[in-house]
């Protein structure tokens, strides 16, 4: 079997062209997940009632099951529960006219959340509890101390794991083609269908999910080593 280079050059722009939606899924979860899965993991660091169990059961569920399953569970249950809403209230609106773009938002946002709990419970945990103290016995608010010594010694310790949480991201939304989202692998799969040039087409594929993912890896490099000024500060 040879390949054809022809369509592999084609192909790799046709793929290429989906890297924005990938992409804007990317930065919309992450957006979505990081403070609520802050929030979560200082519930899970202070063992606060309720909020610490669901944390955990959370994290168990989403973590213990496949990420396609859950794009199934969604994309199938969230229309039929969103259609008798629209028609209970008599909203004039076809729940199949959404793009199914929110449901990958929904889906990524969820499973996201997950990972950045357990991320930033483990970064928490090595701040030690006297800086907290020391901020508030100097008259700073729970909130300034946080946000100005808390958060950034967290992130330090935390960003190689933000890091690998945001290529994992990056390469799941190769799962959109299952709720028919025009992303990189649906693309490229559609062209393929035309001369069965699937070989070709996992390779752009392939190649694509490379190239963004080393370059977001480098650019979390370039800003951990701004962050190195709060590495030493906490040292």
């Amino acid at each position: 079997m040879t390949l054809d280079f022809n369509f592999l050059i084609d192909t790799f722009f046709v793929a290429l062209s989906g890297v924005p939606v990938a992409l804007l899924i990317t930065v919309v979860a992450l957006l979505i997940a990081s403070p609520i899965g802050f929030l979560l993991a200082l519930t899970r660091i202070n063992r606060i009632p309720i909020l610490n169990q669901f944390s955990r059961v959370y994290v168990s569920f989403i973590r213990g099951t496949p990420v396609i399953v859950q794009i199934f569970i969604i994309y199938n249950s969230l229309p039929l529960i969103l259609s008798a809403l629209f028609e209970k209230f008599s909203i004039q609106m076809s729940v199949y006219d959404i793009n199914p773009i929110w449901y990958a938002f929904i889906v990524f946002s969820l499973n996201t959340v997950a990972v950045l709990i357990e991320v930033f419970r483990s970064a928490i945990s090595t701040v030690n509890k006297g800086q907290l103290e020391a901020a508030l016995s100097i008259g700073l608010t729970n909130l300034q101390a946080f946000r100005r010594i808390i958060i950034p010694q967290t992130l330090v310790v935390a960003l190689p794991n933000i890091c690998t949480t945001t290529v994992n991201l990056i390469k799941a939304t190769s799962l959109g083609y299952a709720m028919s989202l025009h992303e990189i692998t649906l693309k490229a799969q559609v062209a393929a269908n035309v001369g069965y040039n699937y070989v070709e087409a996992y390779i752009d594929i392939f190649l694509v999910y490379l190239i963004i993912c080393s370059a977001v890896e480098h650019l979390f490099k370039w800003y951990e080593k701004r962050l190195t000024k709060y590495k030493i500060a906490s040292a």
